[in-house]
């Protein structure tokens, strides 16, 4: 039995497949499980992660794999991995595709480039009914603009940092909000007010392991034991029961992923 008072919380992105985690993993995984960490998305990042990600994500129940092709990494990408990926999504059916999107906020990047591989893995996922994962910096309104011209309608803008419209304009295409480490800095004061604003069933929690430290951890590497900062960081900008938010963001991500059912530990309960 969980000891954790709370609800089961779901980590919705959390790249454990990395190799930063190869020295300790399955312990890191334990403790996040201590933690009370019943579920975690494993987003990939480029072609040559895709087979241990999707190993790693078979041999443990609550381990959940996406796939995809990230923007920032356009020189690992080879012609025929968007070739490959419909075969793996045909043959293993992940959870989503990602982590995908435009990155704009990069030296010099390849916009156009960014937009065509952006939009072939959309339409993989629309094809296969999956939601995605999005990446997105310094580039919400075109990949809003995209989402729409296309007809995409179930995610998660990862690392949501956009503005308030911005937000609304995601939920209006279905879209939920990932919220994790930045929210645990004082100084982060327009996205602690942005998530204190937004209804409870617009969010999910992340953590971005091994990116993205909470300030509990700030210059470590970051991990999924450390998403119950990121739930209390909710708590205090939201000012409501540690429970009620715990069990609303499992349930959010729950329900996009399709996981009727919850996390192992909460089945059942």
């Amino acid at each position: 039995m969980n000891s954790n008072p709370l609800p089961p919380i779901f980590d919705t992105h959390c790249h454990l497949d990395v190799e930063e985690f190869d020295a300790d993993r399955f312990e890191v995984l334990a403790g996040a499980r201590r933690c009370g960490v019943q579920g975690m998305l494993v987003p990939a990042v480029d072609a040559a992660g895709w087979r241990g990600l999707l190993d790693l994500c078979s041999a443990e129940d609550d381990l959940f794999p996406a796939l995809g092709l990230h923007p920032i990494y356009l020189d690992r990408h080879a012609d025929g991995d968007l070739d490959r990926l419909v075969e793996l999504v045909e043959r293993e059916r992940p959870a989503a595709i990602g982590e995908i999107g435009l990155d704009f906020f990069i030296p010099e990047p390849d916009r156009e480039r960014q937009q065509q591989l952006f939009e072939r893995q959309l339409i993989i996922a629309r094809e296969a009914r999956l939601p995605v994962i999005l990446h997105v910096r310094k580039a919400h309104d075109q990949v809003l603009a995209t989402l729409r011209r296309m007809g995409i309608r179930n995610g998660i803008a990862h690392a949501f940092n956009g503005s308030l419209e911005q937000a609304r304009q995601y939920r209006e295409q279905g879209f939920l909000l990932g919220f994790g480490g930045m929210l645990t800095y004082a100084h982060s004061r327009k996205l602690r007010a942005l998530a204190q604003s937004l209804p409870l069933d617009a969010l999910v929690l992340e953590t971005d392991a091994p990116d993205m430290s909470p300030r509990q951890h700030r210059g470590e590497r970051n991990s999924p034991e450390y998403l119950p900062f990121c739930l209390a960081a909710l708590v205090e900008v939201r000012d409501e029961e540690p429970r009620c938010i715990a069990a609303a963001t499992t349930r959010n991500a729950c329900r996009l992923l399709r996981l009727v059912e919850g996390p192992p530990d909460q089945q059942g309960s």
